[in-house]
Protein backbone atom coordinates (compact mmCIF):
# COMPACT_ATOMS: atom_id res chain seq x y z
CA UNK A 1 0.00 0.00 0.00
CA UNK A 2 1.54 3.61 -0.95
CA UNK A 3 0.91 5.99 1.63
CA UNK A 4 0.40 9.95 1.02
CA UNK A 5 1.41 12.82 2.70
CA UNK A 6 0.97 16.55 2.64
CA UNK A 7 1.19 19.88 4.45
CA UNK A 8 -2.34 19.76 5.67
CA UNK A 9 -5.53 21.97 5.14
CA UNK A 10 -4.58 25.03 7.07
CA UNK A 11 -0.95 24.91 7.03
CA UNK A 12 0.40 28.43 6.26
CA UNK A 13 1.95 28.99 2.76
CA UNK A 14 5.84 29.18 4.11
CA UNK A 15 5.30 26.13 5.45
CA UNK A 16 4.85 24.06 2.26
CA UNK A 17 8.21 23.96 0.77
CA UNK A 18 9.62 21.91 4.89
CA UNK A 19 6.80 19.78 5.32
CA UNK A 20 6.78 18.57 1.46
CA UNK A 21 10.40 17.98 2.25
CA UNK A 22 9.58 16.12 5.23
CA UNK A 23 7.49 14.05 3.88
CA UNK A 24 9.81 12.58 1.25
CA UNK A 25 12.21 12.24 3.53
CA UNK A 26 9.81 10.04 6.04
CA UNK A 27 9.36 7.95 2.73
CA UNK A 28 5.65 8.69 1.81
CA UNK A 29 4.89 8.12 -1.49
CA UNK A 30 3.32 11.21 -2.52
CA UNK A 31 2.44 14.83 -1.40
CA UNK A 32 -1.52 15.58 -2.15
CA UNK A 33 -2.94 19.35 -0.93
CA UNK A 34 -6.58 20.35 -0.78
CA UNK A 35 -8.18 23.26 -1.97
CA UNK A 36 -9.04 24.83 1.11
CA UNK A 37 -7.12 28.39 2.46
CA UNK A 38 -4.50 28.50 -0.50
CA UNK A 39 -4.64 28.17 -4.14
CA UNK A 40 -3.45 24.34 -4.36
CA UNK A 41 -1.41 24.99 -7.46
CA UNK A 42 0.93 27.59 -6.01
CA UNK A 43 1.33 24.81 -3.34
CA UNK A 44 2.18 22.43 -5.32
CA UNK A 45 4.87 24.68 -7.40
CA UNK A 46 6.13 24.98 -3.31
CA UNK A 47 6.26 21.21 -2.92
CA UNK A 48 7.49 20.85 -6.36
CA UNK A 49 10.51 23.17 -5.79
CA UNK A 50 11.33 21.06 -2.00
CA UNK A 51 11.33 17.37 -3.48
CA UNK A 52 12.37 15.14 -6.46
CA UNK A 53 10.48 11.81 -5.52
CA UNK A 54 7.29 11.92 -4.52
CA UNK A 55 4.02 12.30 -6.74
CA UNK A 56 2.30 15.39 -6.21
CA UNK A 57 -0.94 15.92 -6.59
CA UNK A 58 -4.16 18.00 -5.18
CA UNK A 59 -6.78 16.14 -3.60
CA UNK A 60 -8.71 18.10 -4.60
CA UNK A 61 -8.47 20.99 -6.84
CA UNK A 62 -12.21 22.27 -7.49
CA UNK A 63 -13.19 21.71 -11.57
CA UNK A 64 -16.06 23.56 -11.85
CA UNK A 65 -14.46 26.97 -10.62
CA UNK A 66 -12.22 26.85 -13.59
CA UNK A 67 -12.53 26.66 -17.33
CA UNK A 68 -10.83 23.51 -18.74
CA UNK A 69 -8.60 24.94 -21.10
CA UNK A 70 -7.24 27.55 -18.24
CA UNK A 71 -6.77 24.16 -16.07
CA UNK A 72 -4.91 22.69 -18.46
CA UNK A 73 -2.42 25.40 -19.23
CA UNK A 74 -1.90 25.59 -15.46
CA UNK A 75 -1.35 21.42 -15.10
CA UNK A 76 0.98 21.20 -17.97
CA UNK A 77 3.28 23.87 -16.63
CA UNK A 78 3.35 22.04 -13.24
CA UNK A 79 3.51 18.56 -14.56
CA UNK A 80 6.86 19.73 -16.64
CA UNK A 81 7.90 21.93 -13.83
CA UNK A 82 7.99 18.60 -11.13
CA UNK A 83 9.43 16.14 -13.81
CA UNK A 84 6.43 14.34 -14.92
CA UNK A 85 5.11 13.71 -10.58
CA UNK A 86 1.56 15.74 -11.41
CA UNK A 87 -1.85 14.06 -10.74
CA UNK A 88 -4.86 16.21 -11.11
CA UNK A 89 -7.04 15.70 -8.64
CA UNK A 90 -10.66 17.11 -9.61
CA UNK A 91 -13.69 16.94 -7.59
CA UNK A 92 -16.87 19.09 -8.01
CA UNK A 93 -17.76 20.53 -4.57
CA UNK A 94 -21.24 21.55 -3.81
CA UNK A 95 -23.43 23.71 -5.39
CA UNK A 96 -23.52 26.50 -3.08
CA UNK A 97 -19.99 26.78 -3.10
CA UNK A 98 -19.86 26.64 -6.87
CA UNK A 99 -22.74 29.04 -7.42
CA UNK A 100 -22.18 31.56 -4.72
CA UNK A 101 -18.31 31.20 -3.42
CA UNK A 102 -17.19 31.01 -6.72
CA UNK A 103 -20.17 32.56 -8.90
CA UNK A 104 -20.07 29.94 -11.54
CA UNK A 105 -22.28 27.78 -13.15
CA UNK A 106 -23.72 24.39 -11.75
CA UNK A 107 -26.18 21.76 -13.55
CA UNK A 108 -25.70 17.68 -13.95
CA UNK A 109 -22.76 17.51 -12.16
CA UNK A 110 -21.50 13.96 -13.06
CA UNK A 111 -21.99 14.70 -17.20
CA UNK A 112 -20.10 18.36 -16.62
CA UNK A 113 -17.59 16.09 -14.87
CA UNK A 114 -17.12 13.63 -17.47
CA UNK A 115 -17.34 16.14 -20.55
CA UNK A 116 -14.56 18.05 -18.54
CA UNK A 117 -11.95 15.40 -18.45
CA UNK A 118 -12.73 14.61 -21.67
CA UNK A 119 -11.99 18.39 -22.76
CA UNK A 120 -8.88 18.30 -21.18
CA UNK A 121 -7.56 15.47 -22.71
CA UNK A 122 -8.51 16.87 -26.11
CA UNK A 123 -6.72 19.96 -25.15
CA UNK A 124 -3.22 18.10 -23.88
CA UNK A 125 -3.74 15.66 -27.05
CA UNK A 126 -3.03 18.88 -29.67
CA UNK A 127 -0.72 20.19 -27.52
CA UNK A 128 1.25 16.79 -26.93
CA UNK A 129 0.48 15.24 -30.81
CA UNK A 130 -0.94 17.60 -32.64
CA UNK A 131 -4.59 16.22 -33.27
CA UNK A 132 -7.12 18.53 -34.11
CA UNK A 133 -8.80 20.69 -31.26
CA UNK A 134 -11.90 20.39 -32.26
CA UNK A 135 -13.91 19.33 -28.68
CA UNK A 136 -17.90 20.25 -28.93
CA UNK A 137 -19.33 19.31 -25.94
CA UNK A 138 -22.78 20.36 -24.46
CA UNK A 139 -20.83 22.39 -21.12
CA UNK A 140 -17.53 23.80 -23.04
CA UNK A 141 -16.32 24.22 -26.66
CA UNK A 142 -12.91 24.29 -27.29
CA UNK A 143 -11.88 24.85 -31.04
CA UNK A 144 -9.02 27.73 -31.29
CA UNK A 145 -5.38 27.35 -30.33
CA UNK A 146 -3.57 30.30 -32.30
CA UNK A 147 0.32 28.92 -32.38
CA UNK A 148 0.95 32.06 -29.91
CA UNK A 149 -0.76 30.30 -27.52
CA UNK A 150 -0.02 26.40 -27.95
CA UNK A 151 2.49 24.85 -25.65
CA UNK A 152 5.33 22.53 -27.03
CA UNK A 153 4.80 19.11 -26.47
CA UNK A 154 5.55 18.07 -22.88
CA UNK A 155 8.10 15.47 -22.12
CA UNK A 156 6.80 14.36 -19.56
CA UNK A 157 3.09 13.62 -21.73
CA UNK A 158 -0.14 14.78 -20.04
CA UNK A 159 -0.70 14.26 -16.56
CA UNK A 160 -2.96 11.66 -14.41
CA UNK A 161 -6.42 12.61 -13.97
CA UNK A 162 -8.14 11.46 -10.59
CA UNK A 163 -11.86 11.95 -9.87
CA UNK A 164 -13.38 11.94 -6.19
CA UNK A 165 -17.09 11.45 -5.77
CA UNK A 166 -19.79 10.31 -3.69
CA UNK A 167 -22.84 9.58 -5.20
CA UNK A 168 -22.77 6.42 -7.92
CA UNK A 169 -23.23 8.50 -11.02
CA UNK A 170 -20.23 10.69 -9.99
CA UNK A 171 -18.24 7.25 -9.14
CA UNK A 172 -19.21 5.64 -12.46
CA UNK A 173 -17.58 8.74 -14.30
CA UNK A 174 -15.09 8.32 -12.72
CA UNK A 175 -14.93 4.23 -13.97
CA UNK A 176 -14.97 5.87 -17.27
CA UNK A 177 -12.58 8.21 -17.89
CA UNK A 178 -9.86 9.03 -14.99
CA UNK A 179 -7.04 7.65 -14.10
CA UNK A 180 -7.36 7.15 -10.26
CA UNK A 181 -10.08 7.98 -8.01
CA UNK A 182 -10.18 9.39 -4.80
CA UNK A 183 -12.70 8.39 -1.75
CA UNK A 184 -13.81 11.32 0.06
CA UNK A 185 -12.46 11.51 3.66
CA UNK A 186 -16.14 10.70 4.49
CA UNK A 187 -16.06 6.84 3.86
CA UNK A 188 -16.18 3.50 5.55
CA UNK A 189 -14.77 0.21 4.44
CA UNK A 190 -18.30 -1.33 3.64
CA UNK A 191 -19.26 2.09 1.50
CA UNK A 192 -16.23 1.46 -0.54
CA UNK A 193 -16.02 -2.35 -1.13
CA UNK A 194 -20.68 -1.86 -1.70
CA UNK A 195 -21.06 1.47 -3.83
CA UNK A 196 -17.37 2.75 -4.68
CA UNK A 197 -16.13 -0.63 -6.43
CA UNK A 198 -19.18 -1.87 -7.97
CA UNK A 199 -19.24 1.65 -9.73
CA UNK A 200 -16.52 2.32 -10.43
CA UNK A 201 -16.41 -1.42 -12.33
CA UNK A 202 -19.96 -0.34 -13.80
CA UNK A 203 -18.33 2.95 -15.02
CA UNK A 204 -15.22 1.37 -16.15
CA UNK A 205 -17.11 -1.44 -18.58
CA UNK A 206 -19.09 0.72 -19.84
CA UNK A 207 -16.46 2.09 -21.70
CA UNK A 208 -14.11 -1.39 -21.92
CA UNK A 209 -12.03 -0.38 -19.34
CA UNK A 210 -10.47 -3.02 -16.90
CA UNK A 211 -12.16 -1.76 -13.26
CA UNK A 212 -8.35 -2.84 -12.00
CA UNK A 213 -6.57 -0.02 -13.82
CA UNK A 214 -7.96 2.70 -11.83
CA UNK A 215 -5.78 2.93 -8.49
CA UNK A 216 -8.11 3.81 -5.79
CA UNK A 217 -6.81 6.46 -2.93
CA UNK A 218 -8.71 6.57 0.65
CA UNK A 219 -8.08 9.36 3.26
CA UNK A 220 -8.35 7.15 6.59
CA UNK A 221 -9.75 9.33 9.75
CA UNK A 222 -7.48 8.50 12.95
CA UNK A 223 -8.02 9.03 16.56
CA UNK A 224 -4.81 8.32 18.20
CA UNK A 225 -2.54 9.39 20.85
CA UNK A 226 0.30 8.49 23.01
CA UNK A 227 -2.11 8.07 25.97
CA UNK A 228 -5.67 7.61 26.44
CA UNK A 229 -6.72 11.21 27.05
CA UNK A 230 -4.95 11.91 24.36
CA UNK A 231 -7.05 9.37 22.17
CA UNK A 232 -10.64 10.71 23.67
CA UNK A 233 -9.51 14.38 22.84
CA UNK A 234 -8.51 12.97 19.23
CA UNK A 235 -11.63 11.25 18.75
CA UNK A 236 -13.85 14.25 20.06
CA UNK A 237 -12.64 16.45 17.31
CA UNK A 238 -13.00 13.59 14.69
CA UNK A 239 -16.69 13.05 15.90
CA UNK A 240 -17.42 17.25 14.88
CA UNK A 241 -15.98 16.33 11.48
CA UNK A 242 -18.01 13.31 11.12
CA UNK A 243 -21.22 15.54 12.62
CA UNK A 244 -19.88 17.94 10.04
CA UNK A 245 -20.07 15.72 6.91
CA UNK A 246 -23.21 14.19 8.16
CA UNK A 247 -24.83 17.64 8.35
CA UNK A 248 -24.08 18.11 4.75
CA UNK A 249 -27.14 16.80 2.40
CA UNK A 250 -24.61 15.42 -0.29
CA UNK A 251 -23.08 13.09 1.91
CA UNK A 252 -26.66 11.47 3.62
CA UNK A 253 -26.14 8.65 1.20
CA UNK A 254 -22.35 7.41 3.53
CA UNK A 255 -24.97 7.86 6.71
CA UNK A 256 -28.05 6.04 4.88
CA UNK A 257 -25.63 3.13 3.87
CA UNK A 258 -25.16 1.91 7.36
CA UNK A 259 -28.46 2.90 8.85
CA UNK A 260 -27.65 6.43 10.48
CA UNK A 261 -29.51 8.40 8.39
CA UNK A 262 -31.84 9.67 11.32
CA UNK A 263 -28.60 11.49 12.16
CA UNK A 264 -28.80 13.75 9.41
CA UNK A 265 -32.02 16.30 10.18
CA UNK A 266 -30.75 16.74 13.66
CA UNK A 267 -27.51 17.82 12.59
CA UNK A 268 -28.39 19.59 9.76
CA UNK A 269 -30.72 21.41 11.83
CA UNK A 270 -27.53 22.31 14.92
CA UNK A 271 -25.62 23.36 12.44
CA UNK A 272 -27.92 26.03 10.85
CA UNK A 273 -27.95 27.13 14.55
CA UNK A 274 -24.16 27.42 14.17
CA UNK A 275 -23.65 24.89 17.48
CA UNK A 276 -20.73 23.37 15.60
CA UNK A 277 -18.85 22.20 18.27
CA UNK A 278 -22.47 20.32 20.53
CA UNK A 279 -22.78 18.43 16.84
CA UNK A 280 -20.33 16.32 17.50
CA UNK A 281 -22.24 15.33 20.81
CA UNK A 282 -24.75 13.13 18.72
CA UNK A 283 -21.91 10.79 17.13
CA UNK A 284 -21.93 7.92 19.34
CA UNK A 285 -19.00 5.51 19.57
CA UNK A 286 -20.75 3.14 17.12
CA UNK A 287 -20.77 5.81 14.18
CA UNK A 288 -17.10 7.22 15.05
CA UNK A 289 -15.78 3.64 14.75
CA UNK A 290 -17.46 3.26 11.01
CA UNK A 291 -15.95 5.78 9.99
CA UNK A 292 -12.77 6.33 12.20
CA UNK A 293 -9.65 4.71 13.01
CA UNK A 294 -9.31 4.58 16.90
CA UNK A 295 -6.06 3.13 18.19
CA UNK A 296 -2.69 3.90 19.82
CA UNK A 297 -0.34 4.33 17.09
CA UNK A 298 1.65 1.20 17.20
CA UNK A 299 -2.38 -0.35 15.97
CA UNK A 300 -3.07 2.28 13.24
CA UNK A 301 -1.38 0.12 10.78
CA UNK A 302 -2.80 -3.23 11.50
CA UNK A 303 -5.97 -1.62 11.54
CA UNK A 304 -5.61 0.26 8.42
CA UNK A 305 -4.63 -2.72 6.77
CA UNK A 306 -7.55 -4.86 8.07
CA UNK A 307 -10.48 -2.39 6.86
CA UNK A 308 -8.48 -1.19 3.69
CA UNK A 309 -5.70 -3.85 2.68
CA UNK A 310 -7.60 -5.77 -0.07
CA UNK A 311 -9.74 -2.22 -0.92
CA UNK A 312 -7.34 0.54 -1.56
CA UNK A 313 -4.08 1.06 -3.49
CA UNK A 314 -2.70 3.99 -1.28
CA UNK A 315 -4.01 5.91 1.96
CA UNK A 316 -3.36 9.30 3.58
CA UNK A 317 -3.98 10.45 7.15
CA UNK A 318 -6.71 12.36 8.41
CA UNK A 319 -5.73 13.37 12.32
CA UNK A 320 -7.14 16.05 14.19
CA UNK A 321 -5.51 15.58 17.29
CA UNK A 322 -3.32 17.86 19.17
CA UNK A 323 -0.38 15.05 20.03
CA UNK A 324 2.54 14.46 18.23
CA UNK A 325 2.79 11.36 16.68
CA UNK A 326 5.68 10.07 15.15
CA UNK A 327 4.10 8.71 11.67
CA UNK A 328 7.02 7.11 10.34
CA UNK A 329 6.14 3.65 11.60
CA UNK A 330 2.85 3.72 10.20
CA UNK A 331 4.06 4.47 7.15
CA UNK A 332 6.51 1.85 7.27
CA UNK A 333 4.10 -0.79 8.54
CA UNK A 334 1.64 0.01 5.32
CA UNK A 335 4.17 -0.47 3.15
CA UNK A 336 5.36 -3.42 3.84
CA UNK A 337 1.41 -4.37 3.75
Amino acid sequence: MKVDGGPGTKAPIEAVAPASAAAERDGYDGVFVPETIHDPFVVLTLAAGATSRVELGTKVAIAFARSPMALAYTANDLHQLSGGRLVLGLGTQVRPHIVRRFSMPWSRPAARMREYVLALRAIWDHWNEGTPLEFRGEFTTHTLMNPLFCPPPNPYGRPAVMLAGVGPRMIEVAGEVADRFACHSFTSPAYLAEVIRPSLATGAQRVGRDPAELEVAVTCYIATGNTSAEIDEAAAAMRRQIAFYGSTPAYTSVLDHHGFGGLHEGLLSMSRRGEWDAMGELISDDVLETYCVVAPPEQVADEILRRYGTLADRVSFYYLGAAAIDWKPVVAALQAG
